[in-house]
């Protein structure tokens, strides 16, 4: 790390009280732009979708488990795979214990995954996940709502992941997406969103944009390269720091 600048008390809170100002000014931004999103137009699924969950077979609309609104993390893992993505781990392990929280808001929270169940299901053990996790893989949910891509479209130069944004870096991809379902049962597709677009829902990345050292992802491989599954982190080497090291 750099040598850095090193003030009084008094010095360090007019610093503060002046990036204080900014990050308001970020909140008022987002707080407009949130409005916005919920003003976006809804698109009506018509389609019939079914999934493989604990209980059986189930719809787009079952998923909702009576709730108004679902919040779908569309989690990265391909029927061949014997895991989950580790970047998508990283952000399930922290929606894992929001869901009775967004679930008092009208909300249902669900992760869903090409990977037949028994994968799923094997998967969710091991982390120690709680949350409804289904499979899509024998629908095209994740086709039609920009997560997973054939050889065919990507050969044809037709697979668009983050509506063309963003360059293609495989053939399963993360993304969030939300559902609307009204009083007759009609469901709708009100938002999704894709690559850097899921930073807002990482509370871990937030957490380290307040300190120092930031993501300190620079010179990495990828800036996500350090990630790993929960359970494979190995114990950091203690660093005396002390008189008596």
């Amino acid at each position: 790390m750099q040598q850095h600048n090193i003030v009084s008390r008094e010095e360090w809170i007019a610093a503060r009280k002046a990036l204080m100002a900014g990050e308001k000014e970020l909140t008022q931004a987002r707080e407009a732009l949130s409005r916005q999103r919920r003003e976006l137009p809804w698109v009506k699924v018509d389609k019939d979708y079914v999934f493989d969950g604990p209980g059986g077979k189930m719809t787009l609309g079952d998923l909702f488990k009576g709730r108004p609104q679902l919040v779908v993390q569309h989690v990265m893992f391909a029927p061949e795979w014997d895991a989950a993505c580790k970047s998508c781990s990283f952000w399930v392990d922290g929606f894992e214990r929001m869901v009775p929280h967004l679930a008092a808001r009208d909300t249902t929270m669900i992760a869903i995954s090409r990977a037949p169940l028994a994968k799923l299901d094997a998967f969710k053990a091991r982390m120690g996940w709680t949350f409804d996790w289904v499979s899509s893989g024998e629908s095209d949910f994740n086709y039609d709502y920009g997560v997973s891509f054939t050889q065919g479209q990507i050969d044809a130069g037709d697979a668009k992941y983050n509506y063309g944004t963003t360059p293609l870096y495989g053939p399963e991809l993360p993304g969030i997406s939300v559902f609307f379902r009204d009083e007759t049962g009609s469901v709708f597709h009100t938002y999704s969103t894709f690559a850097r677009g899921l930073d807002m829902m990482n509370a871990a990345y937030h957490y380290l944009d307040l300190t120092p050292l930031g993501r300190h992802e620079e010179g990495l491989p990828y800036p996500m390269d350090w990630v790993r599954l929960r359970d494979q982190y190995q114990p950091a080497p203690v660093q005396a720091s002390c008189c008596h090291s």
